[in-house]
């Protein structure tokens, strides 16, 4: 059940997800709506990857903080997700810092395919720009009876398709290394 927390109260690695967030909000581009947004995943690994909103002029291509900071754990190969925190702000043309952001329904549906991956129900951390108000809840909690891999029968193939996939980039990366040597 959703429970609003503290940021004294976090735990010292929940606390660093959420300022992380807050400090990758800084980095959005969002010229357009003036609200910014920042993202942190946390990995079983114990790293943490950072995304912010990017908008666009064709108002539907925005890249959302949440999908940003997950496909950076995705493109290091460290996809096991197990926290997200998301932390937003208006700054212009006037300053609101008390709306607590909450990931929107494609980024929730992101977060559970993460979530399945992982087999962890990701925490999620949903904060105001001046972490004074803070959401602690599951990615079950905020999309319930979700339709993913598993739903797909994909969650078992998933894995060996991995496998397959960087063997296949391997094969690839060194017939390019091969290549380039011919050429010297």
């Amino acid at each position: 059940m959703a429970k609003r927390v503290a940021l004294a109260q976090l735990r010292e690695d929940n606390r660093c997800l959420v300022e992380s967030a807050l400090a990758a909000s800084g980095e959005a581009y969002a010229p357009y709506s003036g609200f910014a947004v920042g993202a942190a995943v946390r990995t079983k690994s114990g790293r943490v990857y950072v995304g912010a909103n990017v908008e666009n002029a064709a108002y539907a291509v925005v890249i959302c903080a949440e999908v940003s900071a997950v496909a950076a754990a995705n493109a290091a190969g460290d996809f096991e997700i197990e926290a997200v925190a998301v932390a937003g702000h208006k700054f212009y043309p006037f300053r609101d810092t008390s709306q607590v952001v909450t990931p929107c329904g494609r980024c929730r549906q992101v977060i559970f395919e993460a979530s399945e991956v992982s087999g962890t129900d990701v925490q999620i951390f949903s904060c105001n720009g001046k972490l004074s108000h803070i959401t602690e809840s599951k990615i079950s909690e905020l999309l319930p009876r979700a339709f993913g891999p598993r739903t797909l029968g994909l969650a078992k193939r998933w894995p060996k398709m991995r496998r397959v996939l960087r063997a296949t980039v391997a094969r690839l990366q060194a017939g390019t290394r091969i290549s380039r040597k011919r050429k010297r």
